[in-house]
């Protein structure tokens, strides 16, 4: 009997997940592109994301393509904390819990142990992404806390929404820990990785 709410599991195998390489700069543009509302940054900042900030960074590799991606970097002045700038999930990786399976990934990975926190900044009509971060916050068992992050005037075209800022955690050692084992099991035994949510049993 499972002694956690959430515990992420290996199933059958659909997608690599792996910190990125500068090969992968241009199919994350792609993928960005072709997932609105994301805006699009230009190929060089994720060719440089890739290189630079590959530890707080995952992408989900399908056979049929690139499935998911991932970006964030840990915030300088709390270095327990990483700040997702941008996940975006091709339609194959659609209503298969894809996002919240990278964003548990990242945090599980072996470089980010001392992660507590994950935050992002969500617009108020985004509610997909709000969705997301809400849902990893119950995966992981913790508070998701919503506050005011970015002011719309910040933006300076007067058509951007303002930024709501999702606190997530502190996160579970315990569902982190399962995650990383199985995540290092599953790496060993096969030559894919999909992380799923089991109820418990």
């Amino acid at each position: 009997m499972n002694t956690h709410a959430a515990v992420l599991t290996c199933a059958a195998p659909w997608v690599e997940l792996r910190p990125p390489t500068t090969e992968d700069g241009a199919r994350i543009w792609r993928l960005v592109k072709e997932s609105p509302p994301l805006e699009l940054n230009s190929c060089y900042a994720y060719v440089l994301l890739c290189r630079d900030f590959h530890d707080t960074c995952i992408v989900a590799e399908a056979d049929n393509g690139l499935a998911g991606f991932v970006c964030g970097y840990r915030r300088p002045a709390s270095p327990d904390t990483v700040f997702v700038w941008q996940v975006a999930v091709g339609p194959c990786g659609r209503k298969r819990g894809l996002g919240v399976t990278m964003l548990v990934a990242l945090l599980a990975g072996e470089a980010n142990r001392d992660l507590r926190y994950l935050e992002a900044t969500v617009t108020p009509s985004n509610e997909a992404s709000q969705r997301l971060f809400r849902k990893l916050a119950r995966e992981l068992q913790t508070g998701c806390e919503e506050t005011p992050g970015i002011a719309a005037h910040c933006f300076g075209d007067g058509q951007h929404e303002e930024e709501v800022l999702f606190r997530v955690g502190p996160t579970n050692p315990a569902i982190l820990s399962e995650a990383r084992l199985r995540l290092l099991k599953t790496r060993s035994e096969y030559s894919d990785i999909d992380l799923i949510q089991q109820t418990r049993q």
